[in-house]
């Protein structure tokens, strides 16, 4: 192990030696209510840098303590590596991001209790190991000196429902995570689980995207193993308090420890990462942000070796006292180059450049006429690339630009280099046959050889009552992107991206519940229709 620890140090860059420390394993940390959550300790040789904090529900094996706890320990840190409620060997019901807050409360009080507590703590992960973290900043400890928070959500409910339609990376997530070990012992299977789904697995999950009702359909695939599933496809309003749980905007208004967040244009949380940036500067909170050009698991793999040694940085000179060697709060790569562009905060002054959707399928100055699509759930338009859980990211999108269901609008060869950074809106004047309809829109660049490349995309269900003849204003995820010259500039329309969200099956039906299916006309009025690109300045 040792070695590893060495050679894990070489690959990901890691500052200074590997040095020793052992492990203790399967401890017991009591909740208020007598269930135990098992836990590994990692007992770093010699004095003590701090102690960090870990809890999440993908089991204490790998690749999980290898990126986030033993690099940790074998540069001095205590490390605290609680498994969740019902997860691995935890007691109780996994009840997936709604028993965390309680949970992450009294692991801190056992926490601190300890006698070998350096006096404060950190936190660290990614994902639902980054969830964690918001829900202690909820209420913050006053032991809690700092966090470094990987693509890590904290509003799952606005994750999962924040467009209007049921974002269906629940179903291959409930899958994985049902189907873990209820163990902490070793296994290669177990590993490969986590890691990803098998051929087989993804096949057998089809009907659950094709069979109606969705719920019955998925359960029937459960068989019993993801008993949460049904409330969190069926209940679409966010004002549900089943939801409250698992929401912590209050949590951008308490935190004042620094806080260090990562993620990456292709992740699926990327907007709540930028929220949570924009909001803690806006307070006052230390601060800072990085963005590469990754997709959720490529922050994970790809990212590690960036992302880690600043996670290092980080935590020695704010648990520490060392020099930070960070020179600036924001670091953020360019897509479409490879530079990574440091400064003092994101996005930078940037003035509109608006490109209007033109009859012929052209972008630039504004003119009449009308453009029209029919979206039919019974053959959704599928997603192609983009902030997928699995696969997704930067592919060749040319194949949705040639469908009957999608409108295309590709503007003339760029003079110079156009870039752009910030947060992208689609303005349409838009209409439907039926007021049970979803927009998405998509920016993509291409490439003189005619090859279609996807930046950036947004989606909505619209509200029947309000929004099925008026215009339709539709934010696009933030990109910081450089259109090369001689590329060009496309526009893409839909009404839908599936699987990425559950399909709009054009009715009034629950969508987790609903059996009918009926088709939507859509129709945009080309001459206000626009995109407007947040353009940098010179």
């Amino acid at each position: 192990m040792a070695l590893q620890d060495q050679l894990v140090g070489r690959v990901l860059k890691l500052p200074g030696a590997a040095g020793a420390f052992t492990v203790e394993r399967g401890l017991r940390i009591p909740m208020r209510d007598g269930t135990t959550l098992a836990a590994d300790h990692y007992v770093p040789a010699g004095k003590p840098a701090g102690t960090l904090l870990v809890r999440g529900p993908y089991g204490r094996r790998f690749p999980f303590n290898l990126l986030y706890a033993r690099p940790y320990a074998a540069r001095g840190y205590h490390v605290v590596f609680v498994s969740s409620r019902g997860t691995a060997d935890s007691e109780g019901d996994f009840d997936p991001m709604r028993t965390e807050r309680k949970d992450g409360r009294d692991v801190v009080a056992w926490l601190v209790a300890q006698p070998w507590f350096t006096g404060t703590f950190a936190t660290i992960g990614p994902s639902y190991l980054g969830y964690t973290q918001w829900t202690l900043l909820e209420e913050p400890p006053a032991e809690m000196a700092a966090a470094v928070i990987t693509v890590g959500p904290h509003d799952f409910a606005r994750h999962s429902w924040g467009t209007g339609s049921l974002n269906l990376d629940l179903v291959g997530w409930s899958d994985m995570v049902s189907r873990l070990p209820r163990s902490d012992r070793p296994s290669l299977a177990a590993a490969v689980t986590q890691v990803f789904a098998g051929p087989g697995q993804k096949r057998a999950l089809r009907p659950v995207f094709t069979d109606l009702p969705l719920v019955e359909a998925a359960e029937r695939h459960y068989a019993g193993r993801a008993r949460w599933f049904r409330d969190r496809a069926t209940r679409n309003d966010l004002a549900d308090p089943y939801w409250e749980p698992m929401r912590h905007p209050l949590a951008l208004e308490r935190a004042q420890i620094p806080i260090l967040l990562h993620s990456g244009w292709q992740d699926l949380f990327l907007q709540q990462t930028i929220e949570q940036y924009a909001r803690l500067r806006a307070r006052g909170v230390d601060v800072a942000l990085t963005i590469g050009p990754w997709t959720h698991t490529e922050v994970i793999g790809k990212g590690a070796p960036i992302l880690i040694p600043e996670a290092l940085d980080w935590l020695g000179a704010k648990l520490r006292g060392e020099p930070l060697r960070r020179p600036c709060p924001v670091r953020v790569q360019v897509t479409g180059t490879h530079d990574w562009r440091e400064s003092a905060s994101w996005p930078p002054p940037t003035r509109e450049l608006a490109l209007h959707l033109r009859p012929g399928g052209g972008l630039g100055e504004a003119a009449a006429g009308e453009a029209a699509f029919t979206f039919d759930p019974a053959v959704p338009t599928p997603a192609v690339g983009g902030p997928l859980l699995e696969g997704g990211g930067y592919v060749d999108d040319s194949s949705l630009a040639v469908r009957s269901d999608v409108l295309a609008f590709t503007g003339a060869p760029l003079e110079s280099a156009l870039e752009v950074h910030g947060t992208p809106v689609a303005e349409l004047a838009h209409r439907s046959d039926n007021p049970h309809a979803d927009l998405f829109v998509r920016v993509s660049e291409v490439d003189p050889a005619g090859r279609s490349r996807n930046v950036t995309e947004g989606y909505r269900r619209l509200d029947p009552d309000r929004d099925q003849n008026a215009p339709v204003r539709l934010p696009l995820l933030p990109i910081a992107h450089r259109f090369a010259a001689g590329s060009r500039v496309r526009v893409l329309i839909a009404g839908g991206c599936y699987p990425r969200f559950w399909r709009n099956l054009g009715t009034d039906e629950n969508p987790g519940l609903g059996t009918k299916l009926q088709a939507t006309r859509h129709t945009v009025t080309l001459g206000p229709s626009r995109i407007v690109l947040p353009r940098s300045q010179p």
